[in-house]
């Protein structure tokens, strides 16, 4: 397997992890290096944490690996306070059933050093992340997620395990946490949270989970339900994601290959729909600094990058508040007679040969972003440059 290709400037970059894998995440934390944390799902081997560097004047991946023994990893999260502490969701046998557990770690202090002289020894000789504490109050088990409070200090998370919402406060280092409030999902039949994402608005007081085909919004003070989109898919949502720059609006995206976009004062329609995968669809993300660009990422094995300019702060092509659009466009003196820029797939990446299970854009740099692949293929790319400078100029 290639471990590193040095390729030319807006070409992708591809690195094999020799593992099958699904669990990705930027580390929030760090903003000056390049940096994506991978989880591994492996049966016969000691999982691992691959820390992925890419220096983007070479153009070149570097990796570190750190073992993760507790089992195969199904989901990741970087703390936004402190880059060396994460969470896992992993899988792990005991007594001859599978159950899914939630847990923070810590990354050796010096799982840096050494690694650029002889790349190989880290893979050799791994050092092993440090156990923080178990996200487990005894009473529910099946994590699917964990969420980290957008923005925040790294004191509290939310597990979504089988029908519970668990906010927890993380004290002593992180070495201990405690469940501070949690919400049940109630109705007939076996109900779990399949995903969900807290919101960075209303001062971090709102969560939306996405269970079967619904999307449910809550209010974090109360643990109680603020809004119920009941089929907001046709099948089964796969994952959601936060406007970070429009409070309201929220999207979505599930197996019935559709990606959706709320505004989640008003949930009877979606505000817009895009129909361009040809499979389940497991990852939405808006970007950070320009949310008109949103990736998909799904199992027809493609990466879509799309330009939703119609439903984002900037419809015109520059900033305008949320009061403004809701107001109609009395008062866009400058805009009349101006249509909204047009909404457009902007590019279709197709470096993958299986199925997509994660993208995620780079905390320090805002035109990069990763994807993973089910065969362990992480691959690195970067906004087209011509849209880059459009949205800039």
């Amino acid at each position: 397997v290639v471990n590193h290709w040095k390729m030319e400037d807006d070409a992708p970059v591809i690195y094999g992890l020799e593992f099958q894998a699904r669990a990705l995440t930027a580390q929030t934390a760090e903003t000056d290096a390049i940096r994506f944390l991978v989880g591994t799902q492996s049966l016969k081997f000691d999982n691992q944490i691959h820390i992925i560097d890419f220096d983007d004047e070479n153009n070149i991946i570097n990796k570190n690996v750190l073992l993760h023994r507790a089992g195969e990893i199904w989901h990741i999260g970087a703390s936004p306070a402190d880059k060396a502490v994460l969470t896992t969701c992993y899988n792990k046998t005991s007594d001859s059933r599978v159950v899914s557990c939630a847990a923070v770690w810590r990354m050796p202090s010096d799982w840096e050093t050494g690694s650029n002289e002889s790349p190989d020894d880290s893979a050799h000789n791994p050092q092993t992340l440090e156990l923080l504490c178990h996200l487990d109050d005894g009473a529910h088990s099946n994590a699917a997620c964990v969420l980290w409070e957008p923005m925040g200090d790294g004191k509290r998370v939310i597990s979504l395990a089988d029908n519970h919402a668990l906010l927890w406060d993380l004290q002593e280092s992180s070495t201990q946490a405690t469940v501070s409030s949690s919400a049940t999902l109630e109705g007939k039949g076996q109900l779990k949270f399949t995903s969900g994402k807290w919101s960075p608005h209303h001062n971090c007081s709102q969560l939306a989970t996405a269970n079967d085909t619904a999307i449910r919004g809550w209010d974090l003070r109360s643990m109680s339900q603020i809004y119920c989109i009941e089929n907001a898919h046709g099948q089964l949502v796969r994952d959601l994601d936060f406007n970070p720059n429009r409070q309201y609006y929220l999207a979505s995206c599930g197996d019935d290959c559709k990606v959706k976009f709320w505004d989640v004062r008003n949930v009877q329609e979606p505000v817009k729909t895009l129909e361009e995968h040809s499979h389940w669809v497991w990852s939405v993300r808006y970007n950070h600094s320009h949310d008109q660009l949103v990736l998909t990422a799904s199992s027809d094995s493609r990466l879509i990058l799309s330009n939703m300019v119609s439903i984002s702060s900037e419809p015109f092509g520059h900033l305008v508040d949320d009061e403004e659009l809701s107001e109609g466009e009395e008062n866009h003196h400058e805009d009349k007679g101006k249509e909204p820029l047009q909404d457009s797939v902007v590019s279709t990446f197709e470096e993958h040969e299986d199925s997509v299970y994660a993208a995620e854009w780079s905390s320090a740099d805002p035109w990069l972003f990763a994807s993973l692949s089910y065969d362990g293929r992480l691959v690195i790319n970067r906004v087209p440059r011509a849209l880059k400078y459009r949205i800039l100029l």
